[in-house]
């Protein structure tokens, strides 16, 4: 948001200036880890178009392939979410991180505890 409307966040700038931010709106989508909320910017004037998520998309690909090589190579939770939000400008809750992550721990645990094929 901040490239798009060229100024930081509570910056003067963007008072009085036509164009600034409109807070945020609360989404659902599905992703392969279920059914997540993400939280997207809003501008006045409604020419800000997300990269990550598109305006009216419903499902969403990709975000379980960035989170999970992350939280393997022991990142926090916390640390994946400042990291989306910085590099993407992503807004991702730390429970939505749990959502994928808990996805994959439960599949590992179901293939540990498979029966093996006598040899």
């Amino acid at each position: 948001m901040t490239d798009h409307l060229g100024y930081e966040k509570h910056e003067a700038a963007g008072r009085d200036g036509g164009n600034s931010r409109s807070g945020r709106r609360a989404e659902a989508v599905t992703t392969g880890a279920g059914p997540v909320g993400i939280s997207v910017p809003r501008d006045v004037g409604g020419s800000f178009e997300p990269q990550i998520v598109k305006k009216r998309q419903r499902r969403l690909s990709g975000v379980d392939e960035i989170v999970l090589p992350l939280s393997a190579k022991g990142l926090t939770h916390g640390e994946i979410s400042a990291h989306l939000a910085e590099v993407y400008g992503a807004s991702v809750s730390e429970s939505t991180i749990t959502t994928i992550t808990d996805s994959v721990m439960d599949g590992m645990a179901e293939w540990q505890n498979r029966p093996l094929d006598a040899a």
